[in-house]
């Protein structure tokens, strides 16, 4: 007779803060023992993790909007998994939850809300909670709706249009009535934007002059521009501003989110004075309270076919470093997950203490 071997809970650690992009000599795959659930917690084997530019600000000792992971920690990420034990009357078997898990097989289910894991609701796709309704919807809704407040008729210029942000935002301004431009590295981006999300142009930042291309474009200037990039990008975009425009900062995915000394400010930020313009920045959090309402609004769209997500899946825990660093090289096309173990799979049978 065989039997299984015992499962073992694979876990990046931070070792050490990078100094500019991300690689895998900053963390060390270790192996530990499945943690068993306490009273009133569930074990839960992780099956998909979330990547985003953000994480990468998470590995500075510095200021941010959530404190640095710790040296010698798993690395932090947002991610969905089932439960496989549990001492939680809320959460049974088989359940899927969603929330902060890291990079590892398993994680405890303990603390609920905002940075805890929670049930994921039914009828739902356990890995649309870390896109379309999560940080990425949230942030793409909340930008465009309150701080972009786009008006039927403007002229909305997205950056990242091909990423998993950006391509929702702009499919959120073109629902609103807007005319939508984009832009995004490579010829499928660009046509993914087009044919797929909607938008009404998208510019190859790689191989065109984008500023030129704004102005043919966009003649009368750009009301709302939507930036998760920065750099030049950013620039190009001040550079074709209309009267009263608004710009929303989302992200600086051009500055690689490393330490030290940022990059220069932007070159053409006296269009903001010249235009009467604003730009302003948020964070997802800022709006707690209106969270269903994003959701509620979102799945509407997404129910009826109106708004499209794109997901760029990889394969294997032991990945994980590299798809981060991917995010900065312009790898992915929509949201960034890495698939970590089978979907739907009784993997072991664990027993609860007490149970």
């Amino acid at each position: 007779m065989t039997t299984s071997p015992s499962p073992v809970n694979r876990q990046w650690i931070l070792t050490s803060r990078p100094e500019g992009l991300v690689d895998e000599s900053c963390f060390e795959l270790r192996t530990s023992p499945v943690p068993e659930p306490g009273p009133g917690e569930a074990l839960v084997r992780v099956v998909w993790l979330a990547f985003d530019p953000t994480q990468r600000g998470w590995l500075n000792d510095g200021d941010n909007y959530i404190d640095p992971v710790p040296l010698g920690e798993v690395m932090r990420s947002s991610g969905v998994g089932q439960v496989v034990a549990s001492n939680n009357p809320q959460l049974a078997v088989g359940d899927w939850v969603a929330g902060m898990v890291g990079w590892q097989d398993f994680a405890i289910a303990g603390d609920t809300g905002l940075f805890g894991l929670n049930r994921v609701p039914d009828g739902i796709d356990p890995k649309a909670m870390l896109g379309i309704f999560g940080a990425t919807g949230l942030t793409a809704y909340f930008g465009m709706v309150d701080i972009g407040r786009p008006r039927e008729g403007d002229t909305v210029f997205v950056t990242g249009a091909a990423g998993a942000t950006g391509s929702i935002a702009g499919q959120i301004a073109r629902l609103l009535g807007c005319r939508v431009i984009g832009a995004a590295g490579g010829p499928e981006k660009c046509k993914w934007a087009i044919e797929t999300a909607g938008f009404d142009a998208c510019i190859d930042y790689r191989t065109e002059d984008l500023e030129a291309r704004l102005r043919e474009l966009a003649p009368n200037g750009l009301d709302v521009v939507f930036d998760g990039v920065g750099g030049t990008i950013l620039d190009a975009a001040l550079a074709n501003l209309a009267e009263r425009a608004r710009v929303v900062v989302v992200g600086g995915i051009a500055s690689g989110y490393g330490p030290g000394e940022p990059p220069p400010g932007p070159r053409n930020y006296l269009q903001l004075g010249i235009k009467r313009a604003r730009m302003e920045g948020f964070i997802f959090l800022d709006y707690l309270e209106r969270f269903p309402e994003a959701f509620g609004r979102l799945g509407e769209w997404v129910g009826t076919g109106r708004l499209v997500y794109a997901e760029d899946v990889r394969e294997g825990l032991e990945q994980a470093p590299a798809v981060l660093r991917g995010l900065f090289e312009g790898r992915n096309l929509g949201k960034q997950l890495l698939r970590i173990a089978a979907e739907n799979t009784v993997l072991f049978h664990f027993e609860v203490p007490g149970g």
